[in-house]
């Protein structure tokens, strides 16, 4: 390896893309190209860094393996880091055992942090969390460290396991300090920031207030009575019962738990429950029908009594019902969950991440588009849909993960 391509590596590794290119963006070797399309996806063009990874990947001969394999790694974080997670998992499985095989842990280390990454992405904690463990990052350069770190906390804030969130930040801190990266240390700022910020909402006897992260996960270990409308799910410490595929139970669930300790009048129910304005005797019937269903799901939990004017809920055992809602009350909001990571995503990736139907997360783009929520750009298979980050709110609660005891 030459002079020059020897700086050009070095200043990638130090976050430096100009200073690389100022070495190599003259050259057509593969060294070079290879280079030259990591420097132009940290720069952020990503559709001219993945067509130089490829030709830097065929410039390689056969005895450059390792080579080969590192182009692949390359363009595998492209595809991340441009939401493309439909992209072959089996190429950077097989360049991982490459740089495995050919002793260069490092490398294949990083191709296991990807993976990971992805996982993550589309909530498979449990698989995320067992190939992170098989990982030993003492021995890692310090950017690698801080990457390993930020997996691991984003494992345990998907998990709510916020003390152990932030003490894997404060180790990424430290080695983002030691990498000297600036684009590292405000990945690690962004992800501490999470934890600073409101995640949900509490409402309770009629009143509301913002929680953190922290706030979440001290309520689920309480023992208050909780209508979960971030899983749509009721719970107390002890036990939950999902109410995700049954809608109309969880509207009647919520309506009586925000009026609790008072009743909910049987018109104002069915108008929460079946949208309708005005109550008739088919609404009437139908009410008492999805009441009994209800009763039937919360008996472990709590009971459904009827009043003069309508139904009230009495929890078994806990001392208080409260509603754990949203941050932001939107009918899109696990799209919009998503897209507030400010990445561009396409509609296959985020049907991928949702495990919905592509049709499913389309309609729901084009409704948030219509609202003036969402923007896209490019066309057809090219098109990508983003939009800023909602100000002042983390949106954790309504990425698709199971909560503690869910």
């Amino acid at each position: 390896m030459d002079s020059l391509i020897t700086a050009a590596a070095r200043a990638l590794a130090a976050g430096d893309p100009l200073g690389a290119l100022n070495r190599v963006a003259l050259r057509d070797d593969a060294p070079a190209l290879a280079l030259r399309g990591i420097a132009m996806a940290q720069l952020g063009d990503f559709a001219r860094a993945k067509s130089l990874l490829r030709r830097a990947g065929r410039g390689f001969g056969v005895k450059e393996a390792v080579a080969r394999a590192r182009c692949v790694v390359a363009e595998a974080e492209i595809a991340l880091v441009s939401r493309e997670l439909d992209w072959p998992a089996r190429m950077l499985d097989a360049a991982r055992m490459t740089l495995e095989q050919h002793g260069d842990q490092v490398n294949a280390a990083h191709a296991r942090y990807l993976e990971i990454r992805r996982l993550l992405l589309i909530g498979r904690l449990d698989e995320a969390e067992r190939l992170l463990a098989g990982l030993a990052p003492a021995a890692f350069p310090p950017a690698l460290r801080a990457a390993h770190e930020l997996v691991a906390a984003g494992i345990a804030i998907r998990r709510l396991h916020t003390k152990a969130a932030r003490s894997a930040l404060t180790r990424a801190a430290r080695a983002a300090r030691l990498a000297g990266i600036p684009g590292l240390t405000a990945e690690v700022a962004s992800a501490v920031q999470v934890l600073e910020t409101p995640a949900a909402r509490l409402i309770e006897r009629g009143a509301e207030r913002p929680l953190l992260l922290a706030d979440v996960e001290a309520l689920l270990v309480s023992k208050h009575f909780i209508i979960d409308a971030c899983r749509h799910v009721v719970r107390d410490a002890k036990t939950v019962v999902s109410l995700a595929r049954r809608p109309v139970l969880f509207a009647l669930a919520r309506a009586l738990a925000e009026a609790w300790p008072g009743d909910v009048t049987r018109d104002r129910l069915v108008a929460r429950a079946f949208g309708a304005r005005h109550a008739d005797d088919s609404h009437r019937a139908r009410l008492r029908v999805e009441i009994g269903r209800l009763r039937r799901m919360l008996r472990p939990l709590a009971g459904v009594s009827a009043t003069q004017q309508g139904f009230v809920l009495m929890p078994r055992h806990a001392r208080s019902v409260v509603v754990l809602a949203r941050p932001v009350e939107e009918r899109h909001a696990d799209v919009l969950a998503f897209l507030a990571d400010g990445e561009a995503w396409s509609s296959s990736a985020l049907a991928l991440a949702l495990d919905a139907s592509q049709r499913t997360v389309q309609r729901a783009l084009d409704a948030l588009a219509a609202g003036g929520k969402v923007q896209s750009f490019g066309h057809g298979r090219a098109r990508r849909w983003m939009t800023p980050p909602v100000p002042g709110f983390t949106t954790t609660l309504l990425l698709p993960a199971p909560l503690p005891n869910g």
